[in-house]
């Protein structure tokens, strides 16, 4: 099960566990509440045919998907590419991730008290990013995750460093925020 909590302000050392001490946990609900990430378990013994995962990418309308594994040996600058991971930025689009192997973290803004909350990855995890939340990504101390990547389309890699308040993607997040996230 996914583990979430709320960290302080960290930005120097992004593979340490940095949180409120003692760690404030959220379960799968108040993640939701507090930032539309949605959450989803899928086995990675079965995924290729148990059509778990062809429902969940159906029903939203992901039809393209790729691969990436981030590690020393296997990400080309590995070093600058987990810089600007780690750099807090929004996409327009949302952000899919299954996590096939490996480990890591998302931290996403909580978008009421703009607090960070650090979300685990771990095998069999599938997480949503909304577009429009300010996230980062990081890998933890094993230095390794590989995931698969869906797009609704051609996907859009571009990410808006903060401040992007501006753009229509943020402003519709916030609006989502304010009335109440709807699962799709």
């Amino acid at each position: 099960m996914v583990r979430a909590w709320f960290m302080n302000n960290e930005t120097t050392d992004q593979r340490l566990e940095h949180h409120l001490n003692p760690p404030v946990f959220l379960n799968l609900d108040e993640l939701f509440n507090n930032t539309g990430v949605e959450y989803f378990k899928i086995s990675t013994e079965t995924f290729e045919t148990d059509g778990v995962l062809n429902k969940i990418r159906h029903e939203r309308g992901y039809s393209y998907e790729d691969e990436i594994i981030c590690s020393k040996e296997c990400l080309q600058d590995y070093d600058e590419k987990l810089k600007i991971f780690f750099t807090e930025h929004l996409h327009t689009d949302e952000e899919i991730r299954f996590i096939v192997e490996g480990s890591g973290y998302f931290d996403v803004r909580n978008g009421k008290d703009d607090i960070w909350i650090r979300i685990e990855v771990v095998a069999g995890d599938l997480i949503i990013i909304p577009s429009g939340i300010y996230h980062r990504f990081t890998l933890d101390v094993k230095n390794y995750i590989r995931a698969k990547r869906f797009f609704v389309g051609e996907p859009v890699w571009t990410p808006h460093n903060r401040p992007s308040d501006e753009m229509s993607c943020r402003k519709e997040y916030l609006k989502k925020l304010e009335t109440g996230f709807k699962c799709n």
